[in-house]
């Protein structure tokens, strides 16, 4: 699909969207309320060796060059400590080397905005390693779309069971590993979406980087860093050396 050349006031802008969080990289090309590609790949390769070849193959087939650009949009975190890495630091690149504008999305946004269409509260679960997940609680408000209801969180997943009131739907892969104890804890109260969910989406980031393109809410592609909401073991280790100390 080709696209003319760019035109500042053109509208709507088109984002390339980079989700690189966790096991299933993707990249998409958005424009307004359209995706106009998305490639996924699940795979325990290293996203450093695929990440910049699948980028520009999906703007290669669609005949875009970054002239047309209008935003990169990233996945900032939580998720893998490596990925998130990665991803950042190829965008930052890629926007310090083309001026185009840089906007974050947190992952777990990307995760439940797959699920405008209900009414229930949305629990995007990642695996945190550590018996923990991360997370956060959305629902839809009064304009029907989801707005998250608390803040990104770190916790056990039994803790976050006690939590839950409410028939909720639940997604992400931390209901791979911790899917059988929020059964046994919720019961008919843990809905959990079809497996195909799990996954934040690069077009879903792409979507919803639209609102921030709206309002010129850009990331400072020297400074910014990943939405990690728990230290890496690295930091924590140095905390710890520090108060022994």
């Amino acid at each position: 699909m080709a696209l003319t050349s760019k035109d500042p006031s053109r509208q709507p802008p088109l984002i390339l969207a980079v989700e690189n969080s966790g096991l299933c990289g993707s990249i998409a090309l958005v424009s307004g309320a359209h995706c106009i590609a998305e490639q996924s790949l699940l795979s325990k390769l290293t996203h450093s060796r695929r990440l910049l070849a699948t980028l520009d193959r999906v703007m290669t087939e669609c005949q875009v060059s970054w002239e047309q650009i209008d935003a990169i949009a990233i996945s900032l975190g939580p998720g893998s400590f490596t990925g998130l890495r990665i991803g950042l630091s190829t965008v930052k690149g890629l926007a310090l080397a083309t001026g185009i504008p840089l906007i974050g999305v947190p992952t777990l946004d990307g995760l439940a905005s797959q699920f405008t269409f209900t009414a229930m509260p949305v629990c995007p679960i990642l695996d945190a390693r550590k018996n923990e997940v991360y997370t956060a609680l959305y629902q839809a408000g009064a304009n029907g779309a989801l707005q998250r209801r608390s803040d990104y969180l770190v916790i056990p997943a039994a803790d976050l069971a006690a939590q839950i009131s409410a028939p909720t739907i639940f997604t992400g892969d931390g209901i791979t590993a911790h899917g059988a104890l929020l059964r046994e804890k919720l019961g008919e109260l843990a809905v959990f979406a079809p497996e195909q969910l799990y996954f934040a989406r690069a077009a879903s980031i792409g979507l919803l980087a639209l609102s921030s393109w709206r309002e010129q809410q850009f990331l400072d592609p020297a400074g910014c860093i990943p939405l990690y909401v728990r230290a890496s073991d690295a930091e924590l280790n140095l905390i710890r050396q520090a108060s022994s100390a």
